[in-house]
């Protein structure tokens, strides 16, 4: 488990781009971002229309570390009302999530981690079936969506009350789905930052994030690009961002090194 892995005087810190193979102008940012800045890993859609492309450049440079990033809905309220109070959905969720750790596998990319979009894998309908799936696969990295909210309404300024019911409602899943990452032993950082934000993660953010992240293992999730999210890819190769790392002592790590 992640707090067993961690020492507690040491801060790392997996830097994560969601939505790798949606666009070219995600991909090509994503490897920049990689290649030129912080980025240590990205979580790939597997239905999306530059998932090809993402294959490619995943294998073109081994050590960024590519995760599945589930689409299981675009609209994840709606959706995970459907999830809880349908069980008969239930089945075609597994296939539905099966169907995308098939295709990643098959991709002949390696594993780093599993995730989803909205952070559905997250819903209590959804996580027990994921975990199942990933037990058949004896695989054992994968999110927990908990952002420390005294960090981000304390003291990041600008954004302090953005996004805190999403905090809370993650705050709520995550204690509950704690006991079965426990279970199954997954390995996870312990916190997460970029819930809040929700695709505001640019340069004045993460300047203002790394000298408080907490002592142990961290992840910080972001959705850069070349045209909608440029800032957050900017924030990503920012000289000024990876000086503060280097000059803070933070580990840089993927998934895999937990």
């Amino acid at each position: 488990m992640a707090a067993a892995s961690q020492c507690n005087s040491i801060r790392r810190l997996v830097v994560n781009a969601d939505d790798f193979g949606r666009s070219s102008s995600i991909n090509q940012a994503v490897i920049r971002a990689h290649r030129e800045g912080i980025l240590t890993t990205a979580s790939l859609m597997v239905d999306e229309p530059a998932f090809d492309e993402a294959v490619a450049l995943a294998k073109a440079n081994p050590r960024l570390g590519v995760g599945l990033h589930l689409a299981l809905s675009e609209c994840p309220i709606a959706a995970g009302f459907r999830f809880f109070f349908k069980p008969s959905l239930r089945p075609h969720l597994k296939a539905q999530i099966r169907a995308q750790l098939d295709k990643f596998i098959s991709s002949g990319v390696t594993m780093d981690h599993v995730n989803s979009h909205h952070h559905l894998h997250m819903h209590p309908s959804v996580i027990g079936i994921l975990l199942q799936c990933l037990r058949d696969m004896k695989f054992a990295h994968v999110r927990l969506t908990w952002e420390p909210l005294w960090i981000n309404v304390r003291n990041i300024s600008g954004r302090r009350f953005r996004n805190v019911l999403h905090a809370l409602i993650y705050d709520i899943l995550a204690r509950r789905a704690r006991p079965a990452f426990r279970r199954d032993q997954i390995r996870h950082p312990k916190f997460v930052f970029g819930l809040m934000q929700n695709h505001a993660v640019d340069e004045a953010y993460v300047n203002q994030l790394l000298p408080l992240l907490p002592e142990g293992d961290s992840e910080l999730y972001s959705h850069p690009s070349l045209d909608q999210f440029r800032h957050e890819f900017e924030a990503l190769t920012s000289p000024r961002v990876r000086e503060a790392v280097e000059r803070l002592g933070i580990r840089l790590i993927r998934y895999q090194d937990l």
